[in-house]
This record gives structure tokens, C-alpha cells and sequence, in this order.
């Protein structure tokens, strides 16, 4: 609990300096669909000669990502939708394998309603997120020394459905929270994964001996706030929660992600990319995964 209070501090801390610092807009946004994306190729690579002594193993890296924003506004009504895709792979030489290092396919839509003639809306969210590609737990052979791989997820396995009411604060494109007390989730899964002999309920994702799906209900909060640091370093963060109220309410599920792009010029850029990720239905520990790499960037 201690570690959520300090994520969401932290979050809530950078946006509260952000609001500060942001002036007043005297126009109000157009009518209308405001659509942008941006993709971006992360990449990072290390090589080491038969003579290097200091140790090392080569390795090359990269991360293709892609943001999609379709946004529409009529008056005091307002819907806007994000696509977030990622996927990335790292080979290490002499490794039989190359591993992910992210595989991400999410779409989050939320429409809102103004309250009057304030920053706050009732809202009506739905997030669904899944990944492209195969999952592997990679072990060895104690006999052979054989390398081994066993298939643990793949696409739509698990799949994460949410939806729900809420009111919504929403200051600017890059500056919301939204608070939906009462969103129900579903958990899908491949049934292959559930149906073994010795399968315990609930240690795949959650989901029974069995089945396919697990139904959720519960409160959710999302928080967005993109700003810039320091002239051509802009920081992107976003924040999802979730406490499911049927099981264990007090394990809440987080879900952080930064982007901080220091820009060379329109086309490339350094970036740090850091996630922790915490939901007990999968790992009862924090996951953590850190990308830092040279960026190439293209804007639509």
C-alpha cells in the first residue's frame, strides 16, 4: 500500500507543478475530429571484439512504438480515443532466443459530458488491452543443457476488457483524471492454458480451472500529463488503477508508464521509456521494464 500511496504522489505531484505552470488558454477548442499519431523506432546495440577483457556480451535491441490520438468535440461534449501499440525485441549473441522487451496493444476511449461551465465532466470510459505476439518462460534442460522455451501467453491471452461510468477533471488534452467507481472488468484467456491436469484456480491472470474469462467489479482511476521540462524535453506520463471490489479490494492494480523524449530535431530523439506494472492476479510483485535508446520519429 505504502508503494501505491508514493506512485500516485508522485503522479499527483508533477501534474498539480504542471497546472501551475500552464497558462490560461483564451481560445476554446474547435468543433470537430482532431486527429495526430507518431511512430517511433527505439534502438540500442552493444559489441565487444575476441580481445575486449573487461567482459561483455554483444547484444542489439529495438522497440517499434506507435501513438494514435482521433478526438472529437461538439460544444460541451467531448470523446476522445487512443490507440497505444509497442512491441520490441532484444537478441543477445549465443542466446538460442530473442526475447521481448514489450508487446503492448491498448485502446483507451472516454467520452465526457461538461458539468456546466467548469473543467469537470460525467464520463464514460472503456480501456481494452491485449499484446501481438507469443509470451515465453525460458528455461534449460538440467540433463542436456538444452535450451527451452514454454509458450505462456499470446494474443487475446490474456485480453483485459474495462468499462464504466465516472466524472472526469480534464484541463487540457494533456492534463485529466477520471474516476469510475463503478467499472466492470473481464479478464479473457486461452482455455488451453487453464485446462491442464494439475491447474490450480486462479493462477492464470485469475481465471478458474477451466475458463475462459473472470468477471471484475470494481473502481478504476486513469490519470494523463504531458509536459515539457526543458525546451525540446517533453515527459509523458499516464497512470491506470484498479481495485476489484468482490476479492481482496485492498490489492489495487497499477499501471505506470513514462516517456521522456529529449528531441534532436523533428526526426530523432533519445528516449527513456519505464514501466511498473503491479497486479497480483499475474505476479504478486512489481514488474518493472526500463528502454533507453536513440529515437526515430515520424509524425501523422
Amino acid at each position: 500500500m505504502k508503494k501505491l500511496l508514493l506512485v500516485a504522489f508522485i503522479f499527483s505531484s508533477v501534474g498539480m507543478l504542471k497546472a501551475q505552470d500552464e497558462k490560461e488558454k483564451d481560445s476554446i477548442p474547435p468543433n470537430g475530429w482532431d486527429t495526430k499519431g507518431n511512430i517511433q523506432l527505439l534502438f540500442n546495440q552493444s559489441a565487444f571484439n575476441k580481445e575486449w577483457t573487461g567482459g561483455g556480451t554483444s547484444s542489439i535491441a529495438g522497440n517499434l512504438n506507435m501513438n494514435y490520438d482521433f478526438n472529437y468535440r461538439k460544444d460541451d461534449f467531448t470523446w476522445d480515443n487512443k490507440i497505444i501499440a509497442n512491441y520490441g525485441l532484444t537478441k543477445v549473441k549465443d542466446d538460442d532466443f530473442a526475447r521481448k522487451t514489450s508487446d503492448r496493444l491498448e485502446l483507451n476511449s472516454i467520452a465526457g459530458k461538461q458539468i456546466k461551465q467548469t473543467d469537470f465532466y460525467y464520463s464514460w470510459f472503456l480501456n481494452f488491452r491485449t499484446q501481438f505476439d507469443k509470451g515465453y518462460e525460458f528455461s534449460e534442460d538440467p540433463d542436456t543443457g538444452e535450451k527451452l522455451r514454454t509458450e505462456t501467453t499470446h494474443f487475446l491471452s490474456p485480453a483485459y476488457l474495462q468499462t464504466g461510468p465516472g466524472i472526469m477533471w480534464k484541463k487540457s488534452d494533456d492534463l485529466m483524471i477520471n474516476l469510475a467507481p463503478t467499472t466492470a472488468r473481464l479478464i479473457m484467456v486461452d482455455d488451453k492454458f487453464t485446462s491442464a491436469v494439475d491447474y490450480v484456480d486462479g493462477d492464470y491472470f485469475g481465471v478458474d480451472a477451466g475458463k475462459t474469462t473472470r468477471f471484475e467489479f470494481g473502481a478504476s482511476l486513469s490519470a494523463l500529463a504531458n509536459f515539457e521540462l526543458l525546451e525540446n524535453v517533453t515527459m509523458n506520463n499516464s497512470l491506470n488503477l484498479y481495485s476489484n471490489y468482490l476479492e481482496e479490494p485492498g490489492n489495487v492494480d497499477i499501471d505506470y508508464l513514462m516517456n521522456l523524449e529529449m528531441g534532436i530535431n523533428n526526426y530523432l530523439s533519445a528516449n527513456l521509456l519505464f514501466q511498473a506494472i503491479y497486479d497480483d492476479n499475474a505476479v504478486g510483485a512489481f514488474q518493472i521494464r526500463e528502454v533507453f535508446g536513440l529515437g526515430i520519429n515520424y509524425g501523422f
